[in-house]
């Protein structure tokens, strides 16, 4: 544990592409199994389409809870090292795994009241509403009561990630989502269990990843103790934890708020709107996952190296994420604008998703170049210890002018389905709006933080 770890001294952009590059392609991989799994349900029917579309909303609620601790344990635990404090180093890891568990076990709970008024709050008032409520339940009851596998996954590979063992995270991540790619047709189709064997797909390869990524720990992180003999939480290494994690969670968890008000707003429109929205988040999340995965492999990066008070190593990583990220979202713009019609096939389209969903792809990918810049110094904001800013930025984007633009474009709009286009520039209102209050920010943090590092 003595010797220095790689975030330390190799070569940053180097250092970036090894640790980001396996990140990039598992997150590949978990994008492309969750557009395969929308395009088998889309097969059944597209009431069906539509419930595991709105499930979105609560799936990411969870997601929120924990991602949200998995950053906050992830930075710590990466700062630590810098330091050389490899007592908090075990300390974060093991009080991180005790916060998870408890985060598991409210969604839990949660299940046995929430499903229902959720879906009843979401489906319209349409003829097929009471169908995408009972194909809404089936979905959500599995993915809620067994939501360990989601917990247990994002906790293991969080403690990889935060080592700088990326390659390992990628094996994890592309297991399970192979797994989930074979057991959706034969669960669905063959079995005939309908959205019900989906979400059991989805669960089940959620499992294996975190089976895999505890036996990981055990045998190749040596840098982590994951001993729990005599383990008492610590109040300190918590409320550190908390003090990133709470605003990550709070910052996810709007994506659920957005979601659920923009579900409200185009289902006054047209069920089959809600439908489009769905699909443009599973295939957004083929571009935005590729970005996501270049976060996860920067981000103990920088903190490693904000530990190590080595400015110029955290500044040329913070630049060179930035390249790489505008690149990925400019080549996800290209292929929104010249092919959405053929993306949209992919869901067995109707005529009415396409009319609504080409141009809602054409729109909303305007915003790709502009938010490559907003979520990576979302994520700097973060590997800083300043989980706030991030938390502002997003409740500016997606409280104070995505959904607001929204609603008002809506309402210009009548409310008239062949209007329903105006609805998508909210996104690029939004996107304007992001990127001048982190611009802000990450001058006020400079100047706080790195300035005279």
């Amino acid at each position: 544990m003595q010797t220095e770890n790689k975030m330390g001294v190799m070569p940053i952009n180097k250092l970036l592409i090894t640790m980001a590059l396996p990140m990039i392609i598992s997150m590949l991989v978990q994008a492309l199994y969750n557009i395969v799994d929308s395009i088998f349900v889309a097969r059944i029917s597209e009431e069906a389409l539509t419930a595991v579309s709105i499930a979105f909303t609560m799936q990411n609620l969870m997601m929120a809870v924990a991602s949200g601790l998995g950053v906050g344990f992830n930075a710590l635990l990466s700062r630590s090292l810098g330091e050389k404090n490899f007592e908090n180093v075990n300390k974060a890891a093991t009080n991180g795994i005790f916060l998870e568990i408890i985060g598991c076990l409210v969604f839990v709970v949660l299940g046995f009241f929430v499903i229902t008024p959720f879906y009843t709050a979401q489906a319209g008032n349409g003829a097929n509403a009471q169908i995408i409520i009972d194909h809404g339940r089936q979905y959500l009851s599995v993915v809620m009561f067994m939501g360990f596998g989601m917990f247990g996954q994002f906790t293991f590979e969080r403690l990889l990630q935060s080592t700088g063992k990326t390659l390992f995270t990628m094996i994890t991540q592309g297991t399970g989502a192979i797994v989930n790619l074979i057991l959706d047709p034969i669960f669905i189709f063959v079995f005939k269990w309908g959205v019900t064997g989906a979400a059991l797909a989805t669960v089940t390869g959620q499992i294996i990843a975190t089976i895999l990524a505890v036996i990981f720990n055990i045998k190749k992180n040596t840098e982590v103790n994951l001993s729990f003999k005599g383990f008492k939480p610590d109040k300190v290494i918590i409320s550190r934890i908390l003090s990133v994690g709470i605003p990550s969670m709070i910052m996810i968890s709007i994506g659920s708020v957005m979601t659920f008000c923009m579900n409200k707003i185009l289902a006054a429109f047209s069920s089959t709107a809600v439908a489009v929205f769905g699909v443009y988040f599973k295939l957004n999340s083929f571009i935005f996952m590729p970005l996501f995965g270049m976060n996860n492999g920067m981000v103990p990066i920088v903190s490693y190296n904000y530990g190590a008070r080595n400015k110029e190593r955290v500044l040329k990583t913070i630049r060179l994420a930035m390249v790489y990220a505008f690149s990925i979202m400019t080549v996800g713009m290209i292929i929104f604008l010249t092919v959405p019609d053929k993306l949209l096939y992919l869901f067995k389209a109707s005529d009415d998703m396409l009319k609504i969903g080409v141009p809602a792809l054409r729109i909303i990918c305007l915003s790709f170049p502009v938010a490559s810049f907003c979520i990576i110094m979302s994520s700097v904001f973060q590997a800083l210890g300043n989980g706030v800013y991030s938390m502002i930025v997003s409740i500016a984007r997606q409280l104070f002018a995505l959904i607001p633009s929204a609603y008002i474009l809506a309402m210009i709009s009548g409310f008239d389905i062949n209007h329903i286009s105006n609805v998508w520039f909210s996104y690029d209102i939004a996107e304007v709006v992001s990127i001048t209050i982190s611009l802000i920010l990450f001058n006020k943090m400079y100047d706080e933080k790195l300035k005279n590092l």
